[in-house]
């Protein structure tokens, strides 16, 4: 299942995820079971531990939903202990500069000699893999999400798709907007959402987005974003009690 997810990033194929702020498996079960292509729990914005990561990857194998992390830090020593848990690839924010890039495809990538190896964890199967199959497996499946979500990063766009271990450009529209000094949405935000579509275009490197509902999907989709993050847990549950009240009271 992981290693389709990535080939399926790279071959252009129409995504679509949420956000996981909730430190529960059942919800991993959940969301698995509703059909998604995948979820990135948000460490970033939500109180989640490794311990709790480390149910949350348990529940995402066993239901064969990918899995990826998103994580506060300018440092890049937090992705490697994940990957061990067994998730599918890591989103990183604010990556600002091609030097940035590749210090998270360091990390990620056993091929470029500086992750540390070891095939005990989940991910190696418990010591069940030999060292060069979970090397070859893990490169070939784990995705890397770099985050677009900065002025200063737009300068760098065409270095930064051109780093052939990136798997995908993913843009962060909220804090794009605000580093912009721009409205969210406004022309000027779509403007530059396109600039990263085309550096993505160019290179051959895929483009991801946050929307907040699914209607926005289908616009950004034609115009060349491919996999969508919709939402979280947390608003699909808010959103579908609060039609519930509506429909039920008026």
């Amino acid at each position: 299942m992981t290693r389709e997810f990535r080939a399926r990033i790279r071959a252009g194929d129409l995504l679509v995820g949420t956000f996981i702020k909730t430190p529960a498996p059942h919800v991993v079960e959940i969301l698995g079971h509703a059909g998604l292509d995948f979820a990135v729990i948000d460490q970033e914005h939500a109180p989640i531990d490794l311990g709790q990561m480390d149910m949350l990857a348990l529940a995402g194998r066993a239901v064969g939903l990918p899995l990826l992390s998103r994580r506060w830090g300018a440092q890049t020593d937090w992705i490697a202990p994940l990957l061990d848990l067994g998730l599918t690839g890591v989103m990183v924010p604010h990556v600002l500069d091609p030097a940035g890039a590749e210090a998270v495809c360091d990390a990620v990538r056993f091929a470029r000699r500086k992750r540390g190896l070891s095939p005990s964890p989940r991910a190696g199967n418990y010591g069940g893999m030999s060292i060069p199959d979970y090397r070859k497996a893990s490169d070939e499946s784990s995705v890397i999400m770099l985050q677009i979500e900065d002025e200063s990063a737009l300068a760098h766009l065409d270095d930064i798709a051109a780093i052939e271990d990136a798997d995908l450009l993913f843009v962060g529209p909220a804090d794009l907007s605000q580093s912009m000094g721009v409205g969210f949405p406004s022309p000027n935000l779509d403007a530059a959402i396109e600039r990263i579509v085309e550096a993505g275009r160019k290179a051959g490197r895929a483009i991801g987005l946050f929307v907040g509902d699914a209607s926005a999907i289908p616009a950004w989709h034609a115009k060349g974003v491919s996999l969508f993050v919709c939402g979280s847990d947390q608003a699909l549950l808010r959103k579908s009690a609060a039609q519930m009240m509506s429909s039920a009271k008026g």
